[in-house]
């Protein structure tokens, strides 16, 4: 027979940061921390923890934890893991229940997910192993052009003529981004360039699975005023986006620790 918990814990383990929140029966979130996930995915883990209980008093050994992300195998403490596309469905359906189709945008990977009405996955599809769709793009590209990250969407959206960016390799699209800088263009349109070439991508994904309004972003990129503005521009539609887009997976994971 399972014990009723009056609170569960989700863990989300990206490759940029580590998520935590707390969630009590009751469906109030009681605390929650994101973090840089460091060179050590279990440093990171325990460090959140100690500040769910610090920040909520709970004894957090005592609760239902669930892990998700690419980590999700490195908690030790983790009752149970679940994979990224079925946390983010179900943090996402129980902060809005009207979406159908999320787009999450990490920092190393993009993924489209089609949520049912019963708030589970139904189909999704996952960007290549090129990383030109993730926040690592813009990392590599806001650092050429000498910016720092959370500049590099306002800088854009002050351009009226942005730039082609061809190259959908990171690698190459470097190459291409120090060439315009050479060649004389402003780092407005610049930037400008590499969000919708970055949009186009991750549009592209989107496509493939089918847009079915009304759609969701989350994942830390959706931040980004400039990479929502051209997205939602070429999938001709408003994108929804929560207060906290970066915890509806640990949302999620801390869902399903309370069904445990």
């Amino acid at each position: 027979m399972s014990r009723r918990h009056d609170a569960g814990i989700g863990l989300d383990i990206g490759s940029t940061t580590t998520k935590g929140l707390i969630l009590s029966s009751t469906g109030r979130v009681l605390g929650s921390h994101i973090m840089s996930s460091g060179s050590s995915v279990a440093e990171a883990t325990q460090q959140v923890l100690d500040i769910l209980r610090s920040v909520t008093g709970i004894p957090v050994e005592d609760c239902p934890i669930v892990s998700t992300g690419y980590g999700r195998g490195s908690v030790a403490s983790a009752t149970r893991t679940v994979t990224e596309i079925t946390c983010h469905s179900i943090g996402v359906h129980l902060l809005n229940p009207s979406i159908r189709l999320l787009i999450d945008v990490g920092g190393q990977d993009s993924k489209a997910i089609r949520i049912g009405a019963n708030g589970r996955p139904s189909d999704f599809e996952l960007n290549d192993k090129c990383s030109a769709g993730t926040g690592r793009f813009l990392e590599v590209m806001a650092r050429v052009l000498g910016v720092a990250i959370d500049e590099l969407g306002p800088l854009a959206l002050r351009s009226s003529s942005p730039c082609s960016i061809s190259s959908t390799c990171t690698v190459f699209a470097e190459s291409e981004v120090i060439g315009r800088i050479g060649s004389g263009d402003s780092a407005e349109d610049i930037a400008a360039g590499i969000h919708l070439a970055m949009a186009t991508k991750v549009a592209a994904l989107s496509k493939r699975l089918g847009i079915e309004r009304p759609v969701g972003i989350t994942g830390g990129v959706s931040l980004n005023p400039a990479f929502r503005y051209y997205l939602s521009r070429l999938l001709d539609c408003d994108l929804w986006t929560p207060e906290n887009p970066q915890l509806t997976g640990a949302l999620g994971a801390a869902t399903l620790a309370l069904e445990q």
